[in-house]
C-alpha cells in the first residue's frame, strides 16, 4: 500500500479528539447527546435480563477479566468488574440484542451501542469528570465513528455491520479519556480499523442470530486498540480517516454536528421496518380499525426492508429482524415492547395469522430515497372490502420527523421502569439530565452498577 500519511484530515481528528472542550461544542449538541445517553441506558437496562445479555456478561467475566485494577471496569446493570475491553464488550452485545437504540441514517447503522459503554467504562478511573466533559467525550465518539462508517460504505463494495466503524469512535474516546498522545491516538485508530469486524450485515438479516450489527466485537476491538496503541503497539494509518478519497468525509468534523441527526427508535425492532409500522399505527388510530377488520396488508418499501424476516419468528432475534411481524405486532397491540418481541409475544396466533396475510412490494420510488430516508407505504384491506392507503410515510424519531425531549424521556421510562423499577429510574434519568447543567458524571455511575 502507498504511504497516504499527512493528507490533512489526521490533524483535524487529532485536534478535535484530544483537544476540542466541552466548551468548544455547542450547548445544543451537549444536551442532545445528554438524551442519546439517556435514551441509550434505558434500552441497556431492559435488555439485562434477555439471555444474549447474560451470554455476553458471562463470557466477559470468563475471558476478559483485568489484569491489574487500574484496567478494570464494572459491567453496566451487573456489578462485576471485568477488563475495560471487557466492560464495553458485555454492555454493547447486550444493547445490540435489543435493537431499540440509536441510530444513523448515513451510516446505515449504529454508534450509541458502543459510545455509551465507553463512557461509562473509562469513567470509573475519572471520579472527576465533569457532566459536560462526559457529555463531549460522547460527541468525539459519535462524531469519529459516523464519519468512518460513512467513508467505510464508500469504498468498500460489501455492506459492514457497524462493529466495523464505530470501533473508531471507541478508540477516539479512549484516547481522549486517558490523555493519550496525538501519536497513541493515530495508532489506535489504525489498529481498530484494521481489527474492526468486517463482518457482513445482509447475513445477518438473511438467518438473524445473536450476531446483530457486530457492535460488541466492534467495542472490544476499539478499546483493546487504545491500550495496544498505549503500550507501543502500532497500527496507523487508518485508511478511512487518512486515504485521499476519504477526505471529504471529515472536512466538517467539528462544524456538522451528526449527534443531532441520530434517530430514536420507537420500536425495539431493525430501523428499516419502522416506516410500514408507523404507517399502519398512523392508519388504525385515523380509521379506528382493529385486526379484527384486516383481511390483508400490502407493504411497499425498499429493498433492504423487503429483506427482512417474512415470516412468523421462532426467536427474538429474528423478531426483531423481520417487516410483517412488527408490522402486524402494531395493528393487533397499538406499540411494540420487549413483551412482544420475546416469550408467548413470537406465537400470539392474531399476529400469526396478520404475518400470513401479508404481501411485501418493492417500490422503486422508496428505494431511490435509501439510505438518507426510511420510507413505506401500506394498504390495509378490510374484511368489508374497503382499503385504507397511508400514502408514504417516513419512519418516526429521527430529523425527518423528530421526537420532542418529552417522547424520548418517555421512551426511556417505558423500558428502564420494568427492569430498573420507578426509583431507580427516575434517579438514572435525573441524573443524565442533569449533566449538561454542570452535574458530575459520578451521580449518574451512582445508578449504573447494581445488579438487576
Amino acid at each position: 500500500m502507498k504511504d497516504i500519511s499527512g493528507t490533512g484530515m489526521l490533524e483535524r481528528v487529532q485536534e478535535f479528539v484530544l483537544e476540542r472542550s466541552a466548551a468548544g461544542i455547542p450547548e445544543a449538541v451537549l444536551r442532545r447527546a445528554g438524551f442519546l445517553l439517556l435514551d441509550t441506558l434505558g434500552i441497556c437496562a431492559a435488555a439485562s435480563p434477555m439471555e444474549a445479555g447474560r451470554i455476553g456478561r458471562q463470557t466477559a467475566a470468563m475471558l476478559y477479566g483485568a489484569g491489574a485494577p487500574e484496567m478494570a471496569a464494572r459491567m453496566l446493570f451487573d456489578g462485576r468488574q471485568v477488563s475495560l475491553a471487557g466492560a464495553v464488550f458485555a454492555a454493547a452485545t447486550q444493547l445490540d440484542n435489543l435493537d431499540g437504540h440509536d441510530g444513523y441514517n448515513p451510516t446505515k447503522g449504529h454508534i450509541g451501542v458502543v459510545t455509551v459503554p465507553t463512557l461509562a467504562a473509562l469513567a470509573e478511573a475519572r471520579p472527576e469528570l465533569t457532566g459536560p466533559e462526559a457529555l463531549a467525550a460522547l460527541v468525539v465518539g459519535y462524531e469519529v465513528a459516523g464519519r468512518a462508517g460513512i467513508a467505510l460504505h464508500a469504498t468498500v463494495s460489501d455492506y459492514h455491520t457497524s462493529g466495523a466503524w464505530n470501533a473508531l469512535g471507541v478508540a477516539a474516546m479512549a484516547a481522549r479519556l486517558r490523555g493519550q498522545s496525538r501519536a497513541q491516538l493515530r495508532e489506535a485508530l489504525g489498529i481498530a480499523e484494521y481489527h474492526g469486524p468486517r463482518s457482513q450485515m445482509m447475513r445477518e438479516i438473511a438467518t438473524p442470530t445473536m450476531l446483530h450489527d457486530g457492535s460488541g466485537w466492534g467495542a472490544l476491538a476499539g478499546m483493546s486498540a487504545a491500550l495496544m496503541a498505549e503500550q507501543g503497539f502500532t497500527g496507523a494509518p487508518a485508511i478511512t480517516i487518512e486515504a485521499p478519497e476519504a477526505a471529504a468525509f471529515w472536512q466538517d468534523l467539528g462544524q456538522f454536528w451528526q449527534v443531532e441527526q441520530q434517530y430514536i427508535k420507537p420500536y425495539p425492532t431493525c430501523r428499516w421496518a419502522h416506516a410500514a409500522v408507523d404507517a399502519v399505527r398512523e392508519l388504525c388510530k385515523a380509521n379506528a380499525a382493529s385486526a379484527g377488520d384486516v383481511a390483508e396488508v400490502r407493504i411497499r418499501s425498499f429493498d433492504y426492508a423487503l429483506a427482512l424476516w417474512p415470516g412468523m419468528p421462532e426467536t427474538t432475534s429474528k423478531a426483531q429482524y423481520a417487516l410483517p411481524f412488527p408490522v402486524a405486532v402494531m395493528i393487533v397491540h397499538g406499540r411494540i415492547g420487549l413483551e412482544h418481541v420475546s416469550g408467548a409475544g413470537l406465537s400470539d396466533p392474531e399476529v400469526a395469522r396478520l404475518v400470513g396475510r401479508t404481501r411485501l412490494i418493492p417500490e422503486p420510488r422508496h428505494e431511490a430515497r435509501y439510505p438518507e430516508g426510511r420510507w413505506a407505504d401500506v394498504e390495509l384491506e378490510l374484511t368489508d372490502g374497503r382499503v385504507l392507503a397511508s400514502g408514504d410515510t417516513h419512519a418516526r424519531g429521527g430529523p425527518e420527523r423528530p421526537f420532542t425531549e418529552a417522547d424520548i424521556i418517555d421512551k426511556y421510562m417505558e423500558f428502564a421502569t420494568p427492569a430498573l423499577g420507578a426509583a431507580r429510574a427516575s434517579g438514572l434519568r435525573d441524573a443524565v439530565l442533569g449533566l449538561a447543567g454542570g452535574a458530575p458524571f459520578a451521580e449518574v455511575a451512582r445508578h449504573l452498577y447494581a445488579p438487576l
